[in-house]
């Protein structure tokens, strides 16, 4: 699989948080060779079904990464122009003086994200960036036109192409979250080439962004046995506090309370076989990720986190490592392929012979 290639399509695609259609679309593509059923859940997330070798009924493990990104949704048209509201987190700093596209009933219209003039600045408004309700969107277009085809609700999306950088590194909008998308790919293709007793439940989940919907939602339907989670986390870059992760420098595994820790030393014993780096990333309260929301759903999921380190979170330049998106679905695959049926037991809280000793 060309892992460019595809985060290119997955990062140039508009899909915000509760219009994820064309991202979904976009992953099927990639995902329908890979796998042996796909489905659509009532919510829009896509499942894809990997079935194992195992005796049925086979036990089964989700990988699940959030396909959503941050975006705007137009809230008032002020004659020429367009007043925006935050879908799902966006940055004002990060988005002046770039482009946009403007979702209408007619197709996208492309813009451009305009701000006061420094020399126009009243006293309190210097030294500061201004906020999302004091910027606005220009599509070039009178106001007559500007009415008549834009809607308040309809949504905006940034609009740059992936970028090249160097040794490896690639720089564009929504690799919070496609880029562990890729990953989940680059395992699917991995597993074409080995064996695997449980099934794999490939899950693209919706809504992350406002509130991990999409993940509470499929983990209660599918109810699996365990579960991974995939999202990106801090890469060093000037004012960022520690704890960070260097782009290249291996998938960090989260340990903490939201992370059942028996599955977490079985997904580092594998790294360890395979002799590749694995941070170890600790968190010590809400992850903030799917994982949380998958954790606690029915009677509990034991559930790990992998995680992306990533640059720039949640603009329009979040910067990855290619290597890291290789690594991680080899690890994922490498994992799933030694899973077995005596697995579920090794990692229940108290085995036999512990509640043994503990009663004498």
């Amino acid at each position: 699989m060309d892992i460019k290639a595809h985060l290119k399509t997955l990062s140039e695609v508009h899909a915000p948080s509760g219009y994820e259609t064309a991202a979904r679309e976009a992953i099927l593509s990639a995902w329908q060779p890979l796998t042996d059923a796909q489905e659509t859940s009532r919510l829009g997330s896509l499942v894809a079904y990997k079935h194992g070798s195992g005796a049925e009924p086979r036990r089964r493990i989700m990988l699940c990464a959030h396909m959503d990104e941050i975006g705007m949704i137009v809230s008032r048209i002020e004659g020429a122009f367009i007043r925006v509201g935050s879908l799902g987190g966006i940055d004002s700093r990060a988005i002046i003086g770039k482009p946009v596209l403007v979702h209408t009933r007619e197709g996208a219209l492309q813009g451009v994200v305009g701000a006061l003039p420094l020399s126009m600045l009243s006293d309190d408004q210097r030294g500061r960036y201004p906020s999302l309700e004091e910027i606005y969107i220009d599509l070039g277009l009178a106001a007559e036109a500007v009415a008549r085809r834009v809607r308040v609700g309809d949504i905006v999306t940034m609009n740059l192409p992936l970028l090249e950088l160097q040794d490896r590194r690639v720089a564009g909008k929504a690799m919070d979250n496609r880029a562990c998308v890729a990953v989940i790919s680059a395992c699917l293709d991995a597993l074409q080439r080995m064996k695997h007793s449980w099934d794999v439940l490939a899950v693209a989940s919706v809504q992350e962004e406002v509130g991990l919907h999409g993940a509470r939602a499929e983990a209660y339907r599918l109810n699996p046995d365990i579960a991974i989670a995939l999202d990106v986390t801090f890469a060093p870059q000037p004012n960022v506090p520690s704890p960070t992760f260097e782009l290249g420098g291996g998938v960090p595994l989260a340990l903490g309370a939201n992370f059942h820790p028996a599955l977490f030393e079985a997904i580092k014993k594998t790294a360890e076989r395979l002799e590749m780096s694995l941070p170890i990333d600790p968190v010590p309260m809400a992850s903030g990720t799917d994982a949380w929301a998958i954790q606690i759903s029915r009677d509990g999921i034991p559930t790990a986190l992998l995680s992306i380190p990533t640059r720039n979170m949640h603009t329009t330049v979040e910067t990855v490592d290619l290597r890291d998106i290789e690594r991680g679905g080899r690890l994922l695959a490498e994992f799933i392929a030694a899973l077995d049926e005596q697995f579920l037991t090794e990692i229940v809280w108290d085995k036999p012979e512990q509640t043994e000793k503990k009663d004498a």
